[in-house]
């Protein structure tokens, strides 16, 4: 850079922009429906003939897109849905369960780490994540809505982490870690260890799911939350969603110390001064995400 050069005071170098910083509106999904509506980006599980199950196209893609939400500038929550009266019956039992079983180790391997990597994309974008989950919500679909911030459900859904139903360990793309932060261990472990469903009722009563709605309003109560948490701070959200996954592996003197460096990059956000200037003017902040 030239030191002769000068740039307003709030200028961004295009550069740096240009490399972590994109648009995702326009971006038209192939294995699953995607549309942004106002700040929020809904994913729509679209195979309701099969209840919505996801194949390795579709785990992929997901996976990726979760990764380009880091950079998003125009996508401030998302909502993760199905279509019909289902939320995701898990992997295609065709088009996954039956290629796994001719497979060897490292192409095994190969499988369950990019299932692996959806999890860590969905945890690692700033974006509150909604699952709006009704009807069966089995395996990896469980996963999914596992994986997300907050989850709305129906009294008809039956959310199941199946995988001993077809032999194979409970400890499936991070179950083992945070379904027991979820609703408590000895719960977790019930489910994980028999497979059985979880109902809509027993899901809310256990944690599992933030509040019921009926199924004919799930997708816009699913909307509405997610779109008031794109409203609010969404740069402070993202930090709070970062210190929810990282304080899980912290002591609590840690804790409280990663959470101090936290709040004081906060503090020096404009959203901050916009709330404070709102709190005098006995008015409501207007957030702007930065």
């Amino acid at each position: 850079m030239n030191p002769n050069d000068t740039f307003a005071p709030n200028a961004i170098d295009p550069a740096l922009l240009a490399g972590n910083r994109r648009e995702l509106g326009g971006y038209e999904a192939r294995h699953f429906g995607w549309q942004l509506l106002g700040r929020v980006g809904v994913v729509t599980l679209n195979r309701p003939e099969r209840k919505n199950p996801l194949t390795f196209d579709s785990y992929a893609e997901l996976r990726d897109l979760f990764r380009a939400l880091v950079q998003a500038v125009d996508v401030k929550a998302v909502v993760v849905q199905g279509a019909g009266d289902n939320f995701c019956s898990g992997g295609d039992v065709h088009e996954i369960i039956g290629p796994l079983v001719r497979l060897k180790a490292p192409e095994l391997l190969m499988f369950t780490r990019m299932t692996g990597d959806l999890v860590k994309a969905m945890r690692a974008c700033p974006q509150p994540i909604v699952a709006a989950v009704d009807g069966v919500c089995a395996g990896a679909g469980a996963i999914v809505a596992m994986a997300s911030d907050l989850r709305l459900g129906t009294a008809r859904s039956k959310t199941a982490f199946l995988f001993n139903r077809v032999g194979l360990a409970g400890c499936d793309m991070g179950a083992c870690a945070m379904l027991p932060r979820i609703i408590g261990q000895g719960r977790a472990s019930e489910l994980l260890y028999t497979g059985r469903s979880m109902t809509g009722d027993e899901a809310e009563r256990w944690g599992f799911l933030n509040r019921l709605a009926a199924p004919e309003d799930l997708a816009a109560q699913a909307l509405a939350l997610a779109q008031e948490l794109a409203a609010g701070p969404t740069f402070a959200n993202g930090i709070t969603k970062t210190m929810l996954h990282q304080e899980w592996s912290m002591g609590i003197d840690q804790a409280i110390e990663a959470e101090a460096q936290a709040q004081a990059l906060c503090m020096l956000t404009e959203d901050f001064q916009r709330a404070y200037h709102a709190f005098v003017a006995r008015q409501r902040p207007v957030f702007e995400g930065n």
